[in-house]
């Protein structure tokens, strides 16, 4: 038998409040849209800065650029990478060199994509081909 103290009421569990959303819950923000690698740069006493290398691709990616911290969408820009200049080279050692070993140049699936912040201008990477 169990004593009872006066005339108390049971004890319920009452579960605690939820906590509120953190800054970025509550404001938004962007996420990853593939695989991520976390960073870990290092930092003063204390303190931990988390960073992701957002994958960049052919189009351009919607990220928060590294040198400013403003959401952005990548500008890019195409060039020709080394396999339209081995592809060229290739083209020109088989007789083809008045013109048609310039070709490969002017193909998308050729060319590498280099990607840069509209706002500050910085490089943010490049996709090989």
């Amino acid at each position: 038998m169990s004593k009872s103290t006066g005339n108390a009421p049971p004890f319920t569990y009452v579960p605690p409040p939820s906590a509120p959303p953190s800054y970025l819950e509550a404001v938004g923000g962007v996420k990853p849209v593939g695989p991520y690698t976390p960073v870990v740069a290092p930092a003063t006493v204390g303190t931990n800065i988390l960073t992701t290398v957002v994958p960049i691709g052919r189009t351009s990616t919607h990220m928060i650029c590294p040198s400013c911290h403003a959401e952005i969408e990548s500008t890019t820009r195409t060039e020709p990478g080394m396999i339209a200049y081995l592809s060229g080279f290739v083209i020109a050692l088989l007789g083809c060199w008045l013109g048609c070993c310039l070709i490969p140049c002017c193909i998308d699936d050729c060319m590498d994509v280099h990607h840069t912040c509209p706002n500050c201008k910085a490089y943010l990477g490049r996709y090989r081909r």
